[in-house]
């Protein structure tokens, strides 16, 4: 592995530490080197607050050595003052000269102006490195700014003999088909997006929470398609404690800071409507959780990027039937579940 993979590959290593509390900024690293060795490093870990590149300069204990150092970061430095001052002005400042970027940022406002102002003063830029690993780690900030709609993730759980509930049930709550460990990663998932989105039909059967109780993490916002309004207020979607975005026919709902109602003509392309409506909500990603005909909305649509899927040993016989899917896949095992993981992003 060459030296700049190297670097760069631990700026990725430390942005991860941001997943579920950046956005609507982008996972970022940096790493600061002074004659092989490094002497800072730090990640951005909340939007609003400093970004990767400070974090690092901040850490450098003896200053001088900066105009003599190396700094690399995964995504180009930002060139504009948004809710903090731009990374740029204080690369510059600190006459640090060479930087070392894996990938372009594609937002408007930066899209290699970063790139542009460190060269107008005299820094030495080399852009590219482990471009493609750089591209991944933000996949979500990357697809909502590409493609104008969120980072899209199925997820479902699904019996030995491909059914994803049963026919018939006593209790309104969820019937667990995965083991507690599964359960627990889900939490864990549900915290590093953005927004969990569920059908009309799963809210009715099971009434779901939709949070991260059994995880630490912030809740996400919970999407709930609501055609006709047959979700009323005795259920945990609308408890009002979480912001909940409610897509409708329904027309003339008032929308109050928590229960947020968007009108929709459901008929033709729901999914591609969903996606433009959440970009409009500034959502950069979603967990879909269900049921089948939610899930099978975007897969007819061919509208999602990766799909987690749970397969337990339980046979149920009879029930609804669990989605389809092909394509690439891999799968792993935790205690007796399997876990089948579907990518279809580029």
């Amino acid at each position: 592995m060459k030296i700049h993979e190297i670097y760069i590959k631990r700026c990725i290593e430390l942005a991860k530490n941001g997943l579920g509390t950046t956005y609507p900024n982008p996972l970022v690293g940096s790493v600061i080197v002074h004659e092989g060795k490094i002497i800072g490093e730090g990640w951005h870990q909340k939007s609003g607050e400093a970004h990767a590149e400070v974090h690092a300069i901040n850490s450098v204990k003896d200053k001088s050595l900066l105009s003599k150092s190396t700094i690399y970061v995964s995504l180009e430095p930002c060139s504009h003052f948004g809710k903090t001052p731009p990374c740029c002005d204080l690369i510059i400042k600190h006459k640090i000269p060479n930087v070392v970027i894996g990938t372009v940022d594609p937002n408007e406002k930066v899209a290699g102006n970063g790139i542009k102002r460190l060269l107008e003063n005299g820094a030495n830029v080399t852009v590219g490195i482990l471009e493609n690993e750089c591209n991944e780690l933000n996949k979500r900030f990357f697809t909502f700014h590409n493609k104008k709609r969120p980072y899209i993730i199925l997820k479902w759980a699904e019996s030995a003999d491909s059914f994803i509930a049963p026919m018939h049930r006593n209790k309104k709550e969820p019937v667990w088909l995965s083991n507690e460990f599964s359960r627990q990663l889900v939490h864990k998932w549900r915290s590093e997006e953005q927004a969990i989105l569920v059908g009309t039909k799963t809210v009715l059967d099971d009434n779901p929470k939709l949070d991260v109780r059994d995880w630490n993490g912030k809740n996400p916002i919970r999407i709930v398609i609501d055609r006709t309004g047959k979700i009323d207020s005795s259920y945990y979607v609308k408890d009002k404690k979480t912001k909940t975005i409610f897509i409708t026919e329904q027309e003339n709902i008032l929308s109050d800071e928590n229960c947020i109602y968007e009108n929709v003509i459901f008929e033709n392309r729901l999914a591609e409507k969903i996606g433009a409506i959440l970009y409009k909500n500034n959502i950069q990603s979603v967990i879909i959780e269900g049921g089948t005909t939610t899930l099978e909305t975007f897969i007819n649509e061919n509208l999602w990027d990766e799909a987690r899927v749970f397969r337990s040993k339980i046979q149920l016989n009879e029930g609804v039937k669990s989605p389809v899917l092909k394509g690439n896949s891999e799968a792993t095992t935790i205690q007796n579940d399997e876990l089948i993981i579907f990518k279809h992003h580029d």
